[in-house]
């Protein structure tokens, strides 16, 4: 049986470790778990009106969305992890009118964005009672996905699979045709290994003499617990600016998420983010005193970014036992569970569809 390591338990290495077939391979799962972008976050899963001029990436998303329905069917997703709650977007008059127009026609090969409406003032409010009256875009088939709950839900069903997960950082070389895996428990061999650690692969790579373009990215988000516990039932809004306002279940609301360059690996959450979500959402309140006399925590995570802002996934040149995927960036809750779900799919049969969504990995991976 072919032994194999997955280095990395955020929303790839997670969902590719459920999808792989467990009669053909022994699996074991390494996660630092420090810093991870996945369990820090929530997001929205409606990748449709981007104006991303990267058509490949368009098409990953697209797809990625897609995904969704066998994803919550095959790994028994429920409302509390991942629910279709329909998008609404606020723009100016304008501005709505052009994405109103796009949806449409982009609906023609994406038929799950659903039903496009352009809703008053008044049907936007009821909506979502919270928001001001404001003039807004509603695509139904937009839904919400919480990053800490979907790991937390994946890893008690590898559990149910017997795949072994070991909590903590490791080191990566090769040795003949074997990969060792190092670290506090000593030295583990496997015939191939998958690499999805966020940022973290530039240093894995480094380690077997791979430069990788990738950098980190700080993100910090805010969770509200609001008295209103029928808040699973309202939609989410992608305000403009830098914040996003996401209903989850029984009063959860989240507020995000920052994106802060220079930060790099830095986990402590800021006063200074905190106030910059909280000016930006403001204003969209009906009330935006209440965000006061709300309870909330934050929650901080590092991204990983490429230098043209797209992912990549695939075999690493010269050693086809070796796969590394990252650059997800903001993006990774609609595309990571898909590309994850396309590297298990490549192990389980031996066909791989990931080309077309990516430039070669060459572009993003060269020998030191």
């Amino acid at each position: 049986m072919e032994k194999i390591a997955v280095i990395g338990g955020g929303i790839i290495g997670m969902t590719l470790a459920n999808y792989l077939d467990t009669s053909k391979f022994e699996v074991t799962l390494f996660d630092a778990k420090e810093g991870q972008a996945t369990r820090a976050s929530a997001g929205i899963i409606s990748p449709w009106l981007s104006k991303r001029r990267n058509k490949q990436w368009y098409q990953l998303a697209k797809d990625g969305a897609a995904f969704f329905p066998k994803l919550i069917q095959d790994l028994a997703l429920d409302d509390s992890i991942y629910k279709q709650s329909g998008t609404l977007i606020f723009r100016t008059k304008e501005a709505l009118e052009d994405l109103a127009a796009l949806a449409e026609e982009r609906k023609k090969e994406a038929p799950e964005i659903g039903d496009i409406s352009l809703l008053s003032a008044e049907e936007t409010a009821k909506a979502l009672p919270l928001l001001k009256p404001t003039p807004s875009l509603f695509v139904s088939g937009g839904g919400r996905l919480d990053g800490h709950a979907y790991l937390s839900h994946l890893a008690a069903r590898l559990e149910q699979k017997r795949v072994q997960v070991v909590s903590e950082r490791v080191q990566l070389r090769k040795e003949a045709t074997q990969w060792l895996v190092s670290g506090t428990f000593g030295h583990k061999s496997f015939d191939r290994v998958i690499l999805a650690p966020g940022p973290s692969l530039k240093p894995l790579l480094e380690e077997i003499g791979i430069c990788a373009d990738i950098r980190p990215q700080k993100g910090q988000l805010i969770v509200f617990q609001t008295p209103y516990l029928h808040s699973q039932e309202w939609p989410v809004a992608m305000l403009e600016g830098e914040a996003d306002f996401i209903p989850f279940n029984n009063g959860t609301i989240l507020v995000g998420a920052t994106h802060e360059n220079d930060a790099r690996w830095d986990l402590a959450p800021t006063e200074t983010a905190y106030q910059q979500l909280i000016q930006n959402t403001a204003p969209f309140l009906t009330d935006s005193d209440q965000l006061a006399t709300w309870t909330h925590t934050m929650r901080v995570g590092t991204r990983a970014y490429t230098s043209d802002f797209a992912p990549f996934f695939a075999p690493v040149p010269e050693e086809p036992t070796l796969i590394a995927a990252s650059g997800l960036g903001s993006s990774g809750l609609t595309t990571g569970p898909y590309i994850g779900y396309l590297i298990a799919d490549y192990l389980n049969t031996g066909t791989w569809r990931g080309e077309h969504y990516q430039k070669p990995i060459g572009t993003y991976l060269s020998r030191i």
